[in-house]
């Protein structure tokens, strides 16, 4: 089983900080916005607090999951499909048969790029969740996980996918 680069919890941890960043103000924002009403029953004072504690602990959780993600998430081209295993909470395990492979793409987002990682994309026939993605790859090892998917699934293109 092959591991991401390490570099892909920067972006997960950068990631995890900004949506909790986000969470928090709204959470907060909206206990100040209650306290501050002319409610007939004024919210408690220890509404505020409250609200920071909870926003404070959503962010812990938040990166705790986004350092532990990078420990469980394993990958491998196997004889006939790609076995992916992911999870924090709820252990995923997803295996892509190679002649279900439609198409194969690779991606880098401006994050991805800043610390020189790329996501492959592998997209399958069906319809519920059609698609896979591998993040935390150098992108060399992304061109060269895109071309040996390329080239599984051709030599697959006559088989049963059952």
């Amino acid at each position: 089983m092959e591991r991401l680069t390490p570099r892909v919890r920067i972006v997960w941890l950068l990631l995890a900080i900004v949506r909790a960043a986000i969470l928090g103000g709204i959470i907060v924002g909206a206990a100040i916005a209650i306290t501050r009403t002319e409610l007939p029953n004024p919210a408690p004072g220890r509404l505020i607090p409250a609200a920071v504690a909870l926003a404070v602990s959503v962010a812990v959780l938040r990166v705790f999951v986004a350092w532990r993600r990078y420990g469980v998430w394993r990958f491998a081209l196997r004889d006939d499909d790609l076995y992916i295993k992911r999870g924090v909470f709820t252990r995923v395990r997803t295996v892509v048969p190679y002649v279900r492979v439609q198409h194969v793409d690779s991606r880098r987002s401006p994050l991805e790029r800043t610390v020189g990682l790329s996501t492959v994309v592998v997209y399958t026939a069906g319809s519920r969740s059609s698609d896979v993605a591998i993040p935390g790859l150098t992108p060399t090892r992304a061109e060269d996980l895109q071309e040996s998917l390329r080239r599984l699934a051709i030599e697959s293109a006559g088989e049963d996918a059952v």
